[in-house]
Formats: C-alpha cells, structure tokens, sequence
C-alpha cells in the first residue's frame, strides 16, 4: 500500500472510523466496517506499517488548561538557498511554541502558527528566533482573536465523496 489508489473501500471506512474515534475496540470497528475482528485488525496493522495511520492521540482542549493566544506570522529570509530554508527548519522545529511551519507560494516563505502563553511569551519567543542568525528578514504577524472554526483534520468521508 503506497498510494490511495490501493485502499479499497473497506480501508477507506477504517481509517473514516477511526478517524472519528481512535479509541473503538477491534470489535467495534470490525462490526462498523462489515468484517469478523481478525481480517479487520490485519487490515488496521497493515495501514498503520503502511503510514496511512500516522498515531493516535488524544485531543486536549489546552483552554481548559490555560488561556492561550494564537499567532499566525509570515516569515521572509534574507536570502533563498536550499542551505537557507534548512537551516531555518530545523531551527524552528526545536521552538515548542510554534505547532505549524508551512512553505508557501506568493509574497513570503513560511507562515508559522505559534501557540503562546500571552504576547509577552509570543513577542520573547520571536525576538529570540531574529537574534538567532537563521535568516529572517522580515515578518508579520496576526493575532487570532476568535477561532469559529477549528478542525482536528479533514475528514477521510470528504476526500473519497
């Protein structure tokens, strides 16, 4: 199984099921899915070697734990060497605070994601990250101040609709 053209319909329920609830018992999901347990779990092992099944976890709702601020910030590096956007990668990927990193297209490099305590904690976090010497020329940034809607991830059903 290497790409999604080799998942039938019955791995396509499986990973759709325990997207929605990773906590079902080989039981349960064997019975949502129409097989007896031993062929199902077979089949979860073999996604989950295959990588299709990336790890299960469970989601915590860190509001509940301490108010938090979101930041969204563009990032710009100085100069556009594959060397550049390594070494800036694996800087930022030991920085607990930012949860995303994404190369774009258009007028920036990255856009970050930061999940922080306050601005204060946000504002040490990037001061930091410029004295650093990884190679920011330039950024902005976006507080969030209401998130109406928040996925864990696309749902396995919308894909193969």
């Amino acid at each position: 199984m290497t790409s999604s053209s080799k998942l039938d319909r019955i791995d396509l329920r499986i990973l759709a099921e325990l997207q929605r609830n990773g906590r079902l018992t080989n039981v349960e999901l064997a019975r949502r899915v129409g097989l007896s347990a031993s062929p199902c779990l077979i089949r979860v092992k073999r996604l989950e070697k295959s990588g299709y099944i990336a790890s299960y976890g469970a989601q915590i709702d860190l509001n509940r734990i301490s108010s938090l601020l979101t930041v969204f910030t563009e990032v710009t590096l100085s100069d556009h060497r594959r060397d550049d956007f390594s070494r800036f990668e694996a800087h930022i990927r030991k920085v607990s605070s930012i949860v995303e990193c994404h190369l774009v297209s258009g007028g920036y490099d990255y856009l970050l994601k930061f999940v922080t305590r306050d601005v204060d904690h946000y504002q040490q976090t990037i001061e930091s990250l410029l004295d650093s010497g990884i190679g920011i020329e330039k950024y902005f940034s976006y507080i969030v101040i209401k998130s109406p809607i928040v996925k864990p991830a696309v749902s396995v059903d919308s894909l193969i609709e």
